[in-house]
């Protein structure tokens, strides 16, 4: 079993990771990047040693175990079965809710949790323990006459229940004759028994999730792949402003004992670009059309200051890093982060990042707001700040805290923004616009091919004049800056694999970085690597591999940022939307055409 047998419930505002116990272990609340009220993901005692420990919510069934835990079909709706020793049945139905109502979307932060009688005489208990201040202190009760309120600090959350309100308070076993619900979210009234809002919410979020999955444009094969990725990536698009976090958890370290340990509640502008990309390729335009506004006012945010890597989900700028002393961390492996000081590196590829994402609303005639000339004026301010910088050093692609160089990655990203400029600018018409950025891209590009190719080793490299290599530059395919029949491209793709895979993974990079060598793989270096075989002509080796590393995915199909080296741990935070773009890219790469499958 892999330790990270997880499901994500959520609806874009809030989100929980429950485990195959049906233990609620994660839950910031209300929002992906508050204060955990379900902590007990990063602090490893077990639940059931102590009445004293806190920090989850789950369901008592004693001598139980669970039958099977699974999606509901093309949903974000998890149904964990559970058997006692005398065969007694219970399901237990989580989500968040999710659907249009009067006309706008409904999307409160709040978890609904059905518990129901499946056959027998089943008895169970329900046990609320959240905690507060990143697991400092176990949150006050106050009861109603249907309801618990749980408190402490700014945090207020409410269950409303048709258990009986001592059950959440003395946690005794009751029979279940039917069926229980718990409403988890706001302080306030429910309008209506919670029976009744429950099967209702239930009912329409299934509803909205099957009419979204009917509208994506899937591949033919592994369907179920990347129906599961899409609806994972929406659920990591923040409604509200349109930012995307890169994991919904903090501090699940790279690899055991690594000290790698970040918190990845935040929106990296170069992981979003990667999201919203690949949810394009699917047809979900109101995710893009939400991220290009976060990315507008990022930029009228910033004015002529460079743009950050990392940026909050409200759009904050400082997002300094502090410890969570009292959260051990996973599997006892600390330190726990909240805050990630990557916001104050300079990586230079932003600037691509941020033109490649917006490119999209320049061609793409199914959204409702187009972009046009005052949306390229925005983006050339950023253009310019691109050929200022690309060859400067800074911390790159995988942020390296200690080293300053000049990183070919984001030398290649800042010549990506300039030649889609120079696209968008034909696009509209603008000639002289048009010539210009050409020019720039064709100088930058120049640069790149002076600097970053290393003749010795018949292969571009991580950084100017160097002499190592790493796995992005594997995307200078994707990105178009040469042909994948090139055969300098040919040559890095065999340098690369003589250097940095491992089995059938690839190492982000080989060399020793502030926390020594990583001894994990980067899962989405294995699908930039799969890309790469694809288009040089090797697709039955690229199948190969990628059906090896669906063989990772944990018992939902999810995916953690790393991968140990034989293939059977996840490791890292969770889920990461960087592993799940790569399922939908491969997959849809990979498959064959929906008019030669039958």
């Amino acid at each position: 079993m892999k330790k990270l047998d997880l499901g994500l419930i959520g609806n874009s505002r809030t989100s929980a990771l429950i485990d195959r116990q049906a233990r609620i272990v994660w839950w910031c609340y209300p929002h992906f990047d508050s204060n955990p009220l379900c902590c007990s993901l990063l602090r490893p005692e077990p639940i059931d040693a102590a009445p004293e420990t806190f920090g989850f919510t789950d369901i008592l069934f004693p001598d139980s175990h669970t039958v099977r835990q699974v999606y509901q079909r093309n949903s974000a709706i998890l149904q964990t079965r559970m058997e006692d020793s005398t065969g007694n049945l219970i399901d237990i139905i989580d989500f968040a809710p999710r659907f249009y109502r009067h006309g706008r979307m409904f999307a409160p932060a709040m978890l609904v949790r059905i518990i129901k009688r499946v056959s027998g005489r089943p008895r169970i208990g329900v046990r609320m323990r959240p905690a507060l201040n990143y697991g400092a202190d176990r949150a006050a009760v106050r009861c109603g006459a249907h309801h618990t309120t749980y408190y402490g600090g700014a945090q207020s959350m409410r269950v409303t229940t048709d258990a009986a309100v001592t059950a959440l308070t003395e946690e005794k076993l009751f029979f279940l004759h039917d069926s229980v619900t718990l409403l988890m979210g706001p302080d306030e009234t429910v309008d209506g028994t919670p029976s009744e809002i429950g099967r209702s919410f239930y009912e329409s979020t299934m509803a909205y999730w099957q009419r979204w999955v009917r509208n994506l444009a899937i591949p033919f094969e592994w369907q179920d792949v990347v129906i599961r990725a899409a609806i994972t990536l929406k659920l990591n698009a923040f409604d509200d402003t349109g930012a995307i976090v890169a994991a919904v958890t903090t501090s699940i370290p790279e690899s055991a004992n690594s000290g790698r340990n970040w918190d990845y509640r935040y929106c990296w502008l170069r992981d979003a670009y990667f999201v919203v990309n690949a949810l394009n390729q699917l047809g979900v335009t109101a995710t893009m059309q939400r991220y290009l506004e976060y990315i507008l006012n990022l930029i009228a945010d910033s004015r002529d200051m460079p743009l950050q890597p990392v940026y909050g989900i409200r759009r904050e700028t400082h997002l300094d890093e502090t410890l969570a002393e009292n959260l051990p961390g996973y599997l006892a492996m600390g330190p726990v982060r909240v805050g990630n000081q990557a916001w104050r590196q300079v990586q230079n590829d932003v600037f691509g990042a941020a033109i490649l994402a917006s490119t999209h609303a320049f061609f793409d005639s199914r959204l409702e707001r187009p972009a046009g000339r005052q949306m390229f004026a925005d983006l050339e301010r950023l253009g310019q700040q691109a050929i200022r910088v690309y060859q400067q050093v800074d911390a790159g692609i995988w942020e390296l805290r200690g080293s300053q160089r000049i990183h070919t990655f984001s030398s290649l990203m800042c010549w990506a923004a300039c030649d889609r400029l120079a696209a968008i600018a034909t696009r509209l018409n603008l000639k002289q616009r048009a010539l210009y950025w050409s020019k720039e891209a064709a100088t930058i590009r120049k640069v790149i091919m002076e600097h970053a190719w290393n003749s010795q080793l018949g292969s571009f490299v991580s950084t100017f004049d160097g002499d190592r290599l790493d796995a992005s530059l594997l995307l200078m395919s994707e990105l178009q800056f040469v042909e994948p029949d090139d055969p300098r491209f040919i040559g890095t793709l065999r340098a690369v694999e003589k250097h940095l895979q491992r089995g059938d993974f690839l190492l982000r990079y080989d060399e020793e970085d502030d926390f020594g060598r990583p001894d994990s793989a980067f899962i989405v270096c294995t699908f930039w690597w799969i890309l790469a075989l694809a288009n040089t002509g090797e697709k039955a080796r690229a199948r190969k591999l990628f059906e090896n590393i669906l063989r990772c995915r944990n018992h939902l199909g999810l995916l953690s940022e790393d991968v140990s080296i034989d293939g059977s741990e996840l490791w890292g935070n969770f889920p990461q939307t960087y592993s799940m773009v790569g399922l939908i890219q491969c997959a849809t790469r990979l498959s064959i055409p929906w008019e030669k499958a039958y």
